[in-house]
């Protein structure tokens, strides 16, 4: 969650909402900025600088093309293990066998707009690609847990932590709207290619099935987790 301009970070402080990290635009001299960073020093709250584009990017709420001086991050904490967030009823997917850079970036975006806890990736990439992930995701990986490791070994963790294995494939026979994404959940998204590999839909307790009405049998990586991530978030809200 943000809290977006001095107004409502103060507001944050003052009421001792769980700010987690701020975002500084890095050419402000707005003395209020100034006091709202030395708060968040003194109470051991990460502090980031970004330019004034970027926070205007980042912004919830900007006033034409001015962006507010300083963003925080509410209740999400970034350093968190995904064993930790389990724990604690959290939402976590697992992009298992992605291959592309960019594919990876956007999903990492949509998963942290759409509120989840964390994201692990399961894949083989370079460090360059992995830059790519992460810049192509508008930096979001900064706002959520990331993690890169084994899908199985993902899984059989989840399922130790409690949480319910829920798989986006194609031989489905739930859709979205009728699964329970609530409480503690790992859902998985196959790689472009190949899927979700058998050894793991065989531990998943629910596979979901996105819709389709059009010629072309498949949607692209980030479609089906665009639907669900929306349905986790509307769910998970409410």
């Amino acid at each position: 969650m943000q809290r977006c301009g001095v107004e409502e970070v103060t507001r944050a402080f003052d009421t001792d909402e769980s700010i987690v990290m701020l975002l500084i635009n890095n050419e402000s001299d707005d003395s209020e900025v100034e006091k709202l960073r030395q708060r968040a020093i003194n109470s051991n709250i990460v502090v980031k600088q970004g330019s004034p584009r970027h926070l205007w990017r980042m912004a919830k709420r900007t006033s034409g093309e001015i962006g507010p001086n300083i963003l925080a991050l509410i209740g999400r904490d970034p350093t968190r293990s995904s064993a930790e967030i389990f724990a604690d009823g959290g939402l976590v997917w697992l992009l298992s066998g992605a291959q592309y850079a960019q594919n990876i970036g956007y999903s990492i975006r949509t998963v942290e707009v759409s509120g989840a806890d964390a994201i692990i990736i399961d894949t083989d990439l370079t460090s360059d690609q992995r830059r790519i992930a992460k810049r192509t995701s508008m930096r979001a990986n900064r706002f959520l847990t990331l993690e890169w490791a084994d899908s199985l070994s993902t899984v059989i963790a989840a399922k130790e932590a409690g949480a319910r294995i829920i798989a986006i494939e194609d031989i489905g026979q739930t859709e979205p709207w009728d699964a329970d994404f609530t409480g503690p959940v790992l859902l998985i998204v196959g790689g472009e290619r190949h899927g979700i590999s058998v050894e793991i839909l065989d531990e998943a307790d629910d596979i979901i099935r996105i819709p389709m009405a059009g010629f072309v049998p498949s949607y692209n990586l980030q479609a089906p987790l665009a639907v669900v991530a929306v349905e986790a978030l509307r769910q998970r809200r409410e």
